[in-house]
């Protein structure tokens, strides 16, 4: 199952929304209606849709206004203007602010349809260039790889960042979701405030809140002085909560407060302050396990858990494994004065075969060491001691032909008709879990006891095939 594009309709008459909708039931599209210009500032805030059918005349602001706001906020959205006839001046200056298109009113269904299906087609031609110059490039902010799984993670990002939407990032430890946060802070129009980095885990219980909150002079033995927290010190830019399903529960209320308020207090201060801080959060762990056993409360998870965004292991990330111990190895040789250049055959088959369960921190703790300890020009099998010949190997696909020697009772034709193949069955079962879900794709991933990247990149899988008969 593939999402659907989202299509925002901006206009404040009754009558013509409900022309829209019935004329544009004919596209697969998810329609979102905003009848004022601040409802349609909300919408943009929380979510980004593909395509923006914008009425110039509104009760409370000028459409041109509203497109210069997604303009200047770098949003993908394609922009279609609607105007009234006589209005031809308001086009020509909507399109020099960056309107994909415009319609004058009134205008015959088709032309509409037309307009809207070659905004959409654009929206994913753009998406398929970002993802090929990625492929190419392999490198995505500081974020390496190529592979679909790390495709779909930067789509992710790319489509949250703009919006003030908390992102929740799951993986693995060693995944790189730390390293996801920070590129989603540096596409979002916050990318010149701060990013602040508060890892849950780390902080003793006692003094989490006033890690969050700062405190004030004398509100506990040992405070000499005021102190500002995480959320004051991250205003106006980005607040990371790493590893947030370790917070204590009572502290989470707190949070809980600050996120539906806007507003906190220092811990022993009674002046109330504004929290203007965009929220990300990761966690290693299964964030919906962990409201099913008691740890963390379900209306904060609700809260947080607006965009998910899974980091896959390691192991499923393919030809991955290769491009970023080929960008350690030149970046530890570097450091230490060595003249590695490259991997054996054997090491790079051990490279390969390794599962890898400590992920990207362990290939960088392996590969500092061969450089550390050896000499030479190729790192060998041997040079790559850290690596536990007795752990399991990645996972690979049966050889053919072992299938084809299975015994047979029936025929081909008859085989055929009977059994459906893998792929299908796989696919079938996701979306229906997916729809189980509401579209929850972690909680799908927990009923289908699968990680979510495993998910995400089926779905990109699904994507590009579609994308490719299509065209």
């Amino acid at each position: 199952m593939t999402t659907k594009p989202r299509l925002l309709l901006v206009e404040d008459t009754p009558s013509i929304l409900r022309i829209y909708h019935e004329v544009l039931k004919k596209l697969d599209v998810d329609l979102i209606d905003a009848t004022t210009g601040a409802r349609a500032a909300e919408i943009l805030d929380e979510t980004i849709p593909d395509v923006v059918l914008l009425d110039v005349e509104l009760p409370d602001a000028n459409g041109i206004d509203i497109l210069k706001r997604i303009r200047a906020r770098n949003l993908p959205s394609a922009v279609i203007v609607v105007t009234a006839h006589g209005s031809v001046k308001v086009a020509v200056d909507a399109m020099r602010e960056g309107a994909y298109d415009f319609i004058i009113k009134p205008f015959p269904p088709d032309r509409l349809i037309v307009t809207v299906r070659n905004a959409l087609e654009r929206r994913q031609l753009q998406t398929l260039v970002a993802a090929n110059d990625i492929a190419k490039e392999g490198k995505f902010h500081d974020l390496l790889g190529a592979s679909l799984p790390m495709r779909a993670v930067y789509n992710v990002i790319e489509n949250a960042a703009a919006s003030r939407a908390t992102v929740f990032i799951t993986g693995e430890s060693g995944t790189g979701k730390e390293l996801c946060a920070q590129a989603i802070h540096q596409l979002s129009p916050r990318r010149n405030g701060p990013f602040v980095a508060v890892n849950c885990g780390a902080i003793p219980r006692e003094l989490m809140e006033s890690e969050m909150f700062g405190h004030v002079k004398g509100a506990f033995t040992g405070a000499v002085t005021s102190r500002d927290g995480a959320v004051s010190r991250a205003q106006g830019g980005t607040l990371f909560l790493d590893e947030i399903c370790e917070m204590d529960l009572t502290l989470q209320v707190k949070l809980l407060r600050v996120i539906q308020s806007g507003e906190f207090q220092k811990v022993g201060g009674s002046e109330v302050e504004r929290a203007d801080v965009r929220y990300v959060c990761a966690t290693n762990r299964d964030p919906w396990g962990e409201v099913q056993a008691g740890r963390f409360r379900e209306d904060l998870y609700y809260r947080l858990h607006v965009v998910p965004c899974a980091m896959p292991p390691l192991r499923e990330r393919d030809d991955d494994i290769l491009l970023l111990a080929r960008h350690f190895l030149a970046l530890y040789a570097k450091e230490e004065g060595k003249g590695f250049a490259d991997f054996d055959e054997g090491a790079t088959r051990a490279l390969r075969r390794y599962a890898w369960p400590g992920n990207i921190r362990e290939l960088q703790n392996a590969l500092r060491n061969a450089v550390l300890f050896n000499q030479g020009t190729l790192v060998t099998e041997a040079m790559l001691n850290r690596l536990d010949p007795n752990a399991a190997p990645r996972q690979t696909a049966q050889p053919i032909a072992a299938l084809s020697s299975a015994p047979r009772s029936a025929s081909v034709a008859d085989a055929r008709a009977a059994v459906k193949p893998l792929w299908l069955v796989e696919k079938e079962a996701i979306e229906e879990a997916i729809a189980l879900c509401n579209g929850n794709i972690p909680r799908a991933a927990a009923l289908l006891e699968i990680n979510p990247s495993t998910i995400y990149r089926r779905k990109a899988e699904w994507e590009k095939e579609r994308l490719l008969s299509a065209g």
